[in-house]
C-alpha cells in the first residue's frame, strides 16, 4: 500500500521552481532517503508533505489524505523533526514531552505512560529531569524524535536528523529510530547528506537535482547502474546530482549548527 503519493507536485517561489513536477510514491513501512545538494528541493518537498507549504500546482497525499484539502487530518497522522532546534533548552526532557503531549491533545490518562515509555525507548530515562540545555547533541535529537512520535504517527519526516552529530551520536540516533520503526511500523522519510547513512538504512533512495527526481531505487540498484556496477553511493550522487556532499556537541552547538543549515531545499 502506498502511504505517500504525489502527482506533478510543484512549488515555486517567484521565478524559482524549488520542486518541479515531482511524481513519487512511498510504500507503507519503508525507510526512504531523499538525497541531493543544497537547494535541490528536499526541505521544500518535506514542508509540502507536512502541510507547512501549499503546492503551487500538482497534488500530494499522505495516508490517503490530500495535504491541502485535508491538512488538519494530515497533521494528526504525521510526525516531523525539522532541521532547526525544536526542543526547549529551558525545560527538562520530561517537560518538553509533556508540552508536546498536550499539543497533540493526548488524553490525560495516557500521557504519563506514553512519555515514560518513550523516555525509556530513547535512552533518556536518567536524564528526564535534567534541563535540555545540558544535553548532548545526540540526546537532543533523540528527545526531538520522541516528541514527534508521542501520538504514534503513521509517517515520520526527518529533515537531516543527524546533522552536526559525531559518528557515535549518529549511530545511537539511528538505532533508536529503527527501534521505533520496528515497534510502530512507522514509514520514515528522511533527508540526509551522509551517503553511508542512506546506504545502510534506507530501502530506497531518491536523488533530487534542481527540483526534480534525477534517480530513484534501492541503493544497490543505483550503485549497479554507475561505473559498470562498481560505484559507491557517493559516486552515484555525484553522477546524478553533480553536487558535493556536506557533512559537534552542546545545546548551543546544535542550535548554531542547525541555524546555519537552514535553507530552501
Amino acid at each position: 500500500m502506498n502511504i505517500i503519493e504525489t502527482n506533478n507536485l510543484t512549488r515555486r517561489f517567484g521565478k524559482l521552481t524549488a520542486v518541479d513536477a515531482v511524481d513519487l510514491t512511498l510504500e507503507e513501512g519503508e525507510i526512504f532517503g531523499l538525497l541531493g545538494p543544497n537547494g535541490a528541493g528536499k526541505t521544500t518537498l518535506l514542508k509540502m508533505f507536512t502541510t507547512l507549504l501549499p503546492p503551487s500546482s500538482g497534488s500530494a497525499k499522505v495516508a490517503g489524505l490530500d495535504v491541502v484539502r485535508n491538512s488538519g487530518d494530515v497533521r494528526k497522522v504525521i510526525g516531523y523533526v525539522p532541521q532547526l532546534l525544536s526542543a526547549d533548552g529551558s525545560l527538562t526532557g520530561y517537560e518538553n514531552l509533556l508540552v508536546f503531549a498536550k499539543l497533540f491533545d493526548l488524553p490525560r490518562a495516557q500521557r504519563e505512560a506514553r512519555i515514560h515509555a518513550l523516555l525509556h525507548m530513547m535512552g533518556l530515562e536518567e536524564a528526564a529531569h535534567q534541563m535540555v540545555k545540558t544535553y548532548s547533541g545526540g540526546m537532543i535529537r533523540r528527545l526531538e524524535i520522541a516528541q514527534s512520535v508521542l501520538h504514534e504517527p503513521r509517517v515520520l519526516f526527518l529533515d537531516e536528523p543527524t546533522v552536526g552529530l559525531d559518528p557515535i551520536a549518529r549511530k545511537s540516533v539511528w538505532e533508536h529510530i529503527q527501534r521505533l520503526r520496528s515497534q510502530f511500523s512507522t514509514t520514515i522519510l528522511l533527508t540526509t547528506h551522509y551517503m553511508e547513512e542512506a546506504d545502510d538504512l534506507c530501502e530506497r533512495v531518491a536523488i533530487m537535482h534542481h527540483g526534480k527526481i534525477a534517480a530513484i531505487g534501492q541503493p544497490a540498484e543505483l550503485k549497479a547502474s554507475v561505473n559498470g556496477g562498481s560505484a559507491t553511493l557517493d559516486e552515484v550522487f555525484a553522477h546524478f546530482a553533480g553536487g558535493e556532499i556536506e557533512a559537534s556537541g552542546s545545546y548551543i552547538d546544535v542550535s548554531r549548527t542547525r541555524h546555519d543549515a537552514r535553507r530552501v531545499g
